[in-house]
């Protein structure tokens, strides 16, 4: 049975300034963490993918749920102090990284609240660790960085001012990206991009 540790997300210290976010390591341990990377998206290409087009076993599809499920917005809704019943959720999964991925940019205002999951072992490159920012324009100017290592939950409520970013990286990189978003409009429709998109990047990989 696969468990996150909710304690250790409600203890996270929330940060207001610039934006607000919070980062709880190792959310996901022991043999929870060892049965979802074995169950984990088999993901060849980069980009994100939503779930339902992709392969999974049961301790994923346990992690899916517990993400998606009432208590994890019990919790977001109290510590980002926002209003969040009755907003869907929205779930992709990425397994690689290519070298033009990672430029700033702030999420599409369609995404209240975005948690990443990082599912990596211990990440030694440079590359990949992914910036909180003061500005849209200096990938060198952050206040704080987080590495993509497993078990790692970073949650940020979305803003203008929400800028973030990573230097290049090439290669396997592990994500789970959560969002709660404004409703079902916008779900139905990034659900339809994802399923088009994905469905491209198969078949640019087939050719």
């Amino acid at each position: 049975m696969v468990t996150l540790d909710f304690d250790a997300i409600r203890a996270a210290p929330v940060v207001t300034e610039p934006f607000v976010h919070f980062m709880a390591p190792r959310v996901l341990t022991g043999p929870s963490l060892a049965a979802v990377n074995a169950d984990y998206p088999s993901v060849s290409k980069p980009g994100s993918f939503p779930l339902h087009t992709l392969r999974y076993g049961g301790a994923f599809k346990e992690l899916a749920a517990l993400l998606q499920g009432p208590e994890l917005t019990r919790i977001m809704a109290e510590k980002l102090d926002m209003d969040l019943e009755g907003r869907p959720t929205m779930l992709t999964v990425r397994g690689m990284c290519r070298p033009t991925d990672g430029q700033i940019h702030t999420d599409s205002k369609g995404k209240i609240v975005t948690a990443l999951l990082y599912m990596n072992t211990e990440w030694n490159a440079d590359g990949g660790r992914l910036r909180l920012l003061n500005k849209p324009d200096d990938l060198d100017d952050y206040f704080d960085e987080v590495p993509p290592e497993e078990g790692t939950l970073l949650v940020f409520k979305n803003a203008p001012n929400a800028w973030h970013g990573h230097k290049p990286f090439d290669g396997p990189r592990r994500t789970v990206q959560l969002n709660w978003v404004t409703g079902s409009g916008y779900l139905a429709k990034e659900k339809v991009r994802h399923t088009i998109s994905a469905f491209a990047k198969r078949l640019k990989g087939a050719a």
